[in-house]
């Protein structure tokens, strides 16, 4: 393998008057570049243009190599979530606001350019609402040709919400998940817990066709579907009624039954281009409780019949390690990974999801783009974190956080189709990740966790710069490739 364009990124441990002396003027290929910082002092704040130089030496250098001739996972996309509680929030808000926050949120150029959301198919846990399917009946009734199916309670706010998103960045890639069938489909008789009924297989087949369709009629075409968030789960089991939301527990062995010889063969016999990523749990290594592990995608795509219909592999990231993902990865080393569920917060948060991109995710969403400022709407049990946007529940004005930011870091410069190239690995105090954009573009975003600043040193090839970045900030980096 060539190591023609190794680039190299050094901590320095220099005063900064010695570090920035080592700049030298070369107009000719300037870096560009952004930061955030905790303290809202740099919100995406465009700095001054940095030209290559060769750096001055130092006693104790840190190497992070950088080579773009070494590539990983090529990206699909990066965003959060349109559920019902952000799109309820949206729906409080004037529709200038509500233009404007659309806006901040996917346009590439007048906001961070979010462009992979993901949508529910019926309820989640976050939603103000009942819950609710596309086929709810009385107790006792089935429908088996789904004459019933409707997505009429979408129409109310969160069909309008999509379609905006939509018109804000036209390049939008959406895929959905169901947080359970319809409960006459199921052991239970309820979205509550329990498991999808066998004889029920070939129909909630066609439930899932009934959805893409209903939604490609709304003018939103559905890229990809998972067959269950998180399969592992089964709130009828929970004694505290608390816990019981929708939800629907699955097996590997089941899964890769469903889409084998069920899914796989409806999308087919529709012509439906709609992508099947399977698993949409967590990517712990072993299974633990209702955490089934990465042996659950390994049953569905040991069987090369069920494998010839998944497109992809999704995790999240509330048990176990990013490295899980490693993991699975060299044991299917030709499958997409996406990391389909999961949000970060504080500065920290933005080494967490450097993590997950060296890892392997091609994609990454985290969950709940805006509750308000009392944490609603939300019907379910999880108590959320801080979301990107909040809405004042006193003047619905919102206010954007250190997150959306940090988020734009990352989504704003890094490319549908952008390549993760070589990096040595950071740490936790200071950690990087890199990529090739389709365009030519080099992006380097470094995180600094410190309550210091830190200087460092940027080489590439024959080229090198100094530079630092603020206490507890994230920059990003961009320039040519030479």
């Amino acid at each position: 393998m060539r190591h023609a364009s190794v680039c190299t990124i050094s901590t320095v441990w220099l005063g900064l008057a010695t570090v920035f002396s080592a700049i030298a003027a070369d107009s000719a290929s300037p870096i560009r570049w952004w930061a955030s910082s905790v303290d809202g002092k740099l919100q995406l704040t465009e700095q001054l243009a940095l030209d290559w130089s060769t750096p001055a030496q130092a006693d104790k250098v840190e190497l992070v190599k950088v080579d773009s001739t070494i590539v990983f996972q090529t990206m699909l996309g990066m965003g959060s979530s349109l559920e019902p509680s952000t799109c309820w929030n949206l729906a409080r808000m004037t529709p200038a606001e509500r233009d404007q926050v659309m806006k901040q949120l996917v346009n590439p150029t007048n906001g961070i350019g979010m462009n992979l959301l993901r949508l529910c198919i019926g309820s989640p846990d976050f939603t103000g609402d009942p819950w609710y399917s596309y086929n709810d009946l009385p107790a006792g009734e089935t429908d088996l040709e789904l004459k019933r199916f409707s997505i009429e309670r979408d129409r109310r706010y969160i069909l309008p919400a999509i379609k905006l998103a939509r018109q804000k960045n036209p390049d939008l890639l959406f895929f959905a998940s169901p947080w359970s069938p319809p409960g006459w489909m199921k052991s239970t008789g309820t979205m509550i817990g329990g498991h999808l009924l066998p004889q029920h297989y070939a129909t909630y087949a066609e439930y899932f066709v009934r959805f893409i369709q209903a939604y490609e009629a709304e003018g939103i075409p559905i890229y990809a579907v998972t067959i269950q968030n998180e399969p592992g789960v089964d709130r009828a089991k929970a004694k505290d009624p608390k816990w019981h939301y929708p939800s629907c527990h699955w097996t590997g062995e089941q899964e890769r039954d469903f889409i084998r010889d069920h899914l796989g063969p409806a999308f087919r016999r529709h012509g439906l281009k709609t992508l099947i990523w399977c698993y949409d749990h967590n990517y712990n290594v072993r299974g633990t409780g209702d955490d089934p592990g990465i042996g659950y995608p390994r049953a569905i795509l040991s069987d090369p019949q069920a494998a010839a219909f998944v497109s992809g592999v999704a995790f999240h990231g509330y048990e176990g390690r990013p490295e899980g993902m490693s993991v699975f990865h060299r044991e299917f080393p030709n499958g997409p990974i996406y990391f389909t569920e999961g949000s970060v917060f504080g500065i920290k948060g933005a080494v967490e999801l450097i993590d997950r991109l060296r890892n392997w995710a091609s994609g990454y969403n985290g969950w709940v783009t805006m509750l308000d400022d009392r944490g609603k709407p939300n019907n379910g049990p999880f108590e959320a974190s801080r979301t990107l946007v909040t809405l004042n529940s006193k003047t619905v004005k919102p206010d954007f956080h250190f997150d959306y930011y940090m988020y734009g870091q990352f989504m704003k410069f890094v490319q549908r189709g952008a390549q993760r190239i070589e990096s040595t690995a950071g740490d936790n105090a200071f950690a990087n990740v890199a990529f090739r954009n389709p365009d030519g573009s080099i992006v380097l975003i470094v995180a600094n966790t410190t309550s210091n600043l830190k200087p460092f040193v940027i080489e590439c090839r024959d080229r090198s710069l100094a530079t630092g970045l603020a206490p507890k900030s994230v920059a990003t980096f961009v320039w040519p490739e030479k």
